[in-house]
């Protein structure tokens, strides 16, 4: 069985072009801890626009996601508060590598290794289009917010500094 060629196919590209969703896609230079400074200004795009996939654990070292504007940080103690938990942190770089099978700068939050609940910071429903990554560093995809809560079911947020 032969494997068709494309530059960006990844898991998460697969698992949307198999559910037939609309997206775009963005390739840039990616640069090591760069962030999203360095995506929104390659694609020319706000940092607003431009969504960190961030895996965080609460006290029991139960995985979630959060997905966050690039120009915010998540307030961890109004997540766990709004979520139930006593406490939410970032994972390890290899312990969210081990949950989703993306490396760090690369994560997607669509096809991730281990089912994860994902949770939405409100606003990010708000735009008309933002930009997410697609799965590998350099790499982000452009798609309508409400395939977030579609596909994921994401849950919406308010946790926004």
């Amino acid at each position: 069985m032969s494997k068709k060629e494309h530059i960006s196919e990844t898991p998460a590209t697969q698992f949307l072009r198999k559910q037939g969703a609309s997206f775009t896609e963005h390739p840039y230079a990616y640069e090591e801890h760069g962030g999203t400074a360095v995506s929104s200004r390659e694609l020319g795009v706000t940092e607003h626009s431009v969504i960190k996939t961030l895996v965080m654990q609460d006290e029991h070292a139960k995985p979630l996601i959060v997905l966050m504007h690039g120009d915010k940080t998540v307030s961890t103690k109004n997540l766990a508060r709004q979520i139930g938990c006593k406490s939410v942190e970032p994972c390890k770089p290899e312990v969210a590598q081990r949950h989703t099978a993306y490396l760090i700068g690369g994560t997607s939050p669509f096809a991730t290794k281990k089912t994860l609940v994902v949770y939405v910071e409100q606003s990010i429903l708000d735009l008309e289009k933002i930009y997410i990554n697609g799965g590998r560093r350099g790499y982000l995809i452009g798609i309508a917010p409400s395939l977030l809560t579609q596909l994921l079911e994401a849950r919406p947020v308010n946790c926004a500094l």
